[in-house]
């Protein structure tokens, strides 16, 4: 898919902010489209179905975290690419946007050219294929195309970055994958991230798939044990 085939969904209070990323993503060649506050967001989201939405923290009506929750909720956002884009880098600010939903975090102000880096990332990371599509490890079974994960027969419906963990650790069962590396291939390198976001979605995966599956090795990483 071409960069001029992807749309962009802006949602920020403040138009200039709003100007500054229209300007330098249009010059990019992205289709691109403005809203406000949440709600509006979430409306317009429905009609020109984005590749990627970008949420202010802070916003009137319908704040980012709440907005973003919402969207993963909907069938036709679960697996949308959804970054927050705010001035608060706290990391508790950093752990509730990533548990809403959000695949990324970028704090402002940013540079355009850092900017447009981190936004074309996303995008490379929604275009790289896997060569096998399917993975099956006793009674876990996981289509990476379709974004699906079938646990006893029951289809289990996983965040983006939960998915994409799992399809990481699950690729060498017993394997430690150390947490710069979970970190460069789950979240990128152009991607900076709070200490405590892997530890985030291992608990929401032990949650969702099973407590035993997923072992810590302390000071290291983490592995799936089958």
């Amino acid at each position: 898919m071409e960069m001029n085939d992807f749309k962009i969904l802006l949602v920020d209070d403040e138009q200039d902010v709003l100007e500054f990323m229209k300007y330098n993503l249009e010059k990019e060649g992205f289709w691109v489209y403005t809203a406000t506050n949440g709600a509006d967001g979430i409306q317009l989201a429905k009609k020109i179905k984005p590749h990627l939405i970008v949420l202010d923290l802070m916003m009137p009506v319908k704040d980012g975290i709440t907005t973003c929750r919402e969207l993963r909720a909907m069938e036709e956002f679960k697996h949308t690419l959804i970054t927050f884009l705010t001035a608060r880098d706290e990391d508790y600010s950093q752990i509730a946007g990533f548990e809403s939903g959000a695949d990324d975090y970028i704090t402002k102000p940013i540079k355009p050219k850092v900017f447009i880096s981190r936004i074309n990332a996303l995008f490379r990371r929604l275009e790289e294929k896997s060569t096998s599509n399917n993975i099956k490890i006793g009674n876990i079974e996981i289509d990476k195309e379709k974004y699906i994960v079938i646990k006893d027969g029951k289809e289990i419906t996983l965040p983006r970055k939960e998915f994409e963990l799992l399809g990481l650790l699950v690729s060498k069962p017993g394997r430690v994958f150390k947490r710069e590396e979970i970190l460069n291939k789950v979240w990128g390198n152009d991607t900076i991230v709070g200490d405590r976001t892997i530890d985030v979605h291992i608990r929401k995966l032990r949650e969702k798939i099973g407590e035993e599956l997923f072992k810590t090795i302390k000071g290291i990483g983490y592995k799936f044990d089958a």
